[in-house]
């Protein structure tokens, strides 16, 4: 198919009307800054596409039609499609653009607006964390911090404006770690009350939900109850709960059922973050999941979900072992004492047989004295040093102090398409912010962090076919604005905000794999973010317009 039958194809098969008819505007402002002409242009409500100039200024789109006047600066976009700039509604970006804000990784994809403070880990910290954090940052980037709320790190992007927008969740485990600390312990009523004030006062200084992180200390030691007070204040916001549940694989259907009770008792909307069945034994429970959001949704609790378009999840090697393993400070010194050793093995004996083998499991970073198993399986690496498994990851989790990365090959193909192709999915990355240069170079990420967006356009949409074009790209654009009710952004109409992507769909795709995660993807020809053209004929300009985006409470 040829890329111009492909583009129009996609937009025909999607149902609805491309926009009202006022849309199409002339400009009458004079010269835009900025006019992008003659593009496939999917305005992100699912629409079909149509073939349009768009005209900007300043920020926002001026004016979208035919034959618009003359701007200050013209792109040729004949042959590309035109979307909003996608949105990752799952992203780990967070400190790390203040490291790189040139954002490779994110940009080069075509994301123009990550939402950070995921899994119930947000920039939410006491005096003492946040100084014990700006010495680390300072140490090991060069670049210091500053700040402990998110109030702090938004007027910090204000100032160096990284080449992506920003929005943040808030963290339950953060909030929990400040009132509580790592005690495996329910939260008092009063506790759950200062977490709850926490949590107020972070979305009224622009956070867009709440996050938890139930798989992770300290979100794994609260109850419903705990769970629901703290979510109270997002009632009435339209914000998200949006959780990593208590567990993906074996006890996944509780877990979901826990995460939908929360939105249940505490009147909030749920977003099910990076949904799937680890596990071939659960491979089952995928359908049984989409059944009970579908019955959720029709009871009135207001679902969706996300999920990356990978069958491998991401998370940390201490994830091996269940939550009441991790409690307290002593984790790694339990791994060496004879009296814990012998359980916690068992422990990851049983993860591992969940996986299926020692090489289901591969190090994405590693503490410098044990930087050769970045990038490894561990099967293959121990039978290297002639070694035991198990003996490798005591080893690991020793030198790196507990905080050891991993990635898990633990999902199925079939599967992950179906949940993708659901009317309630979004995609996401979950994902952090990396370069194949510099500091954030240095571990061996998992490829979604360079290339999921490209990898659902190509792969899922194109190759496969799962959906059309023009709903492929809603799911990325206006439905996780709606979701997080973003004014202006994840749409091309009059009016919003300039965040838009040039593609090629006939090439569009992602460059990175688990081997090489370093590498760009392929079909991304030009970004622009809130006006600033931060991508041309696929390489950076140099010229960040990246912003915080606050969310409605804080406006």
């Amino acid at each position: 198919m040829r890329r111009r039958d492909f583009v129009r194809a996609g937009g025909v098969l999607a149902a609805g009307g491309f926009a009202a008819p006022g849309l199409l505007l002339a400009s009458k402002t004079g010269r835009a800054d900025l006019v992008l002409r003659g593009a496939e242009v999917f305005d992100g409500t699912g629409a079909p596409s149509r073939t349009l100039d768009v005209a900007i200024t300043g920020d926002r789109i001026e004016a979208l039609g035919e034959g618009l006047p003359a701007g200050v600066t013209e792109l040729d976009l004949r042959g590309l499609a035109l979307a909003p700039g996608f949105i990752d509604i799952h992203s780990h970006t967070d400190l790390s653009l203040l490291v790189e804000p040139r954002a490779e990784s994110r940009i080069r994809q075509g994301v123009t607006l990550d939402v950070t403070g995921q899994d119930g880990s947000s920039i939410l910290w006491s005096e003492r964390d946040a100084l014990d954090r700006d010495a680390s940052h300072r140490e090991r980037y060069g670049v210091g911090l500053g700040f402990r709320d998110l109030a702090g790190f938004f007027d910090r992007l204000d100032r160096d404006r990284p080449a992506v927008n920003v929005a943040s969740m808030v963290g339950h485990g953060s909030a929990r770690a400040m009132v509580i600390g790592y005690e495996f312990r329910p939260a008092t009523e009063a506790e759950t009350d200062r977490m709850r004030a926490l949590v107020a006062e972070a979305l009224a200084q622009g956070a867009v939900g709440l996050s938890s992180g139930l798989e992770y200390t300290p979100g794994s030691f609260a109850d419903l109850r705990e769970l629901a007070g703290v979510a109270a204040p997002l009632r009435g916001t339209g914000l998200p709960y949006a959780s990593h549940m208590r567990n993906e694989d074996d006890g996944l259907l509780a877990a979901l059922e826990e995460c939908l009770q929360v939105g249940r008792v505490a009147g909030v909307p749920v977003q099910v973050s990076h949904l799937k069945a680890q596990g071939e034994r659960n491979y089952w429970k995928a359908e049984s999941a989409l059944a009970m959001i579908e019955a959720a949704r029709e009871s009135g609790v207001e679902v969706d979900f996300d999920r990356y378009p990978y069958i491998a999840y991401a998370t940390g090697l201490s994830n091996l072992f269940p939550a009441e393993m991790r409690a307290g400070s002593d984790f790694v010194a339990r791994l060496t004492d004879p009296e814990t050793a012998p359980a916690m093995e068992r422990a990851a004996r049983d993860k591992i047989a969940l996986l299926g083998e020692w090489d289901a499991v591969q190090i994405t970073s590693a503490a410098e004295s044990t930087r050769w198993a970045r990038g490894r399986r561990l099967g293959v690496l121990a039978a290297e040093r002639g070694v035991d498994p198990w003996a490798l990851v005591v080893e690991l989790l020793v030198a790196g102090g507990g905080s050891v990365g991993m990635i898990g090959y633990g999902m199925d193909e079939q599967n992950t398409a179906r949940l993708l192709a659901h009317p309630l999915a979004m995609v996401c990355s979950d994902g952090g912010s990396y370069a194949p240069y510099g500091p954030l170079s240095e571990v061996s990420p998992h490829p979604r962090a360079y290339g999921s967006f490209p990898r659902w356009l190509g792969h899922y949409v194109r190759d496969l076919g799962v959906l059309p074009l023009a709903e492929a790209i809603r799911r990325i654009t206006l439905r996780p604005a709606e979701k997080l009710r973003l004014e202006d952004r994840g749409v091309i109409r009059v009016g919003a905000f300039a965040d838009l992507v040039a593609f090629d769909p006939a090439t569009i795709a992602d460059g990175a794999t688990f081997e090489q995660p370093h590498r760009y993807p392929t079909g991304i020809e030009h970004v622009v973010v809130n006006g600033v053209v931060t991508i041309r004929h696929g390489e950076q300009t140099g010229v960040r317009g990246g912003r915080p985006v606050r969310g409605v409470a804080a406006r």
